[in-house]
């Protein structure tokens, strides 16, 4: 769409300068990023982006709201097992409409205790979270692919952490070391986590 302004690449790297300078006013998630792709476009374009690559900005988030949810493998199986077992709780960030339709649409809805959306994965939401569990940081596991979100905050807190790699992570939810620390797990696939649990 915008290869008349710069190179793809470029483009994308402007895309992630913005991201980051938009984190604090719009968050996470799908709105966040069609209102930082219409930023950045307009700026690159020097203020002379067409209205219909505007809509087509538009559209292009639209589409990214509809899709299936595809589950990764094992997670429907491995919920099923601690299921009864654990208290299971849903721990996510980004737009409330967005995190609600997504879990809804996966059909994993029934298998959990609570579901906490938070507007950004931090030490403060954690303890927040625990507090109203009432779960002590010795008994809360978090499961996740993100080391920035899912791991590091909830190892502050005292907690147990699994890290599950995934080769589509975006930039921002990457750290460029793997966490020592003896809470900490990396796992292959979620169902690995049974051997610990079970």
């Amino acid at each position: 769409m915008l290869s008349d302004y710069m190179p793809a690449e470029q483009v994308m790297e402007e895309l992630y300068k913005t991201e980051m300078q938009d984190l604090e006013w719009y968050g996470y998630g799908v709105k966040a990023f069609v209102l930082s792709m219409i930023d950045t476009a307009i700026r690159i374009s020097n203020n002379t982006l067409p209205a219909a690559t505007v809509q087509d900005i538009m559209n292009l988030g639209r589409d990214m709201l509809q899709k299936p949810i595809e589950l990764l493998p094992h997670v429907e199986e491995t919920l099923e097992q601690l299921n009864g077992n654990y208290r299971l709780v849903v721990a996510t960030k980004g737009d409330l409409l967005d995190q609600e339709r997504k879990l809804k649409k996966s059909g994993l809805e029934r298998y959990f205790h609570h579901i906490e959306i938070m507007s950004d994965k931090t030490l403060a939401e954690y303890t927040k979270l625990l507090h109203h569990l009432d779960c002590s940081a010795d008994n809360f596991l978090m499961i996740g692919n993100s080391m920035r979100s899912d791991i590091v905050p909830v190892l502050e807190l005292g907690a147990y952490a699994a890290h599950i790699p995934y080769h589509m992570t975006w930039a921002h939810e990457q750290l460029p070391y793997t966490p020592q620390h003896e809470r900490f797990l990396e796992l292959e696939c979620i169902s690995d986590i049974l051997k610990h649990l079970l």
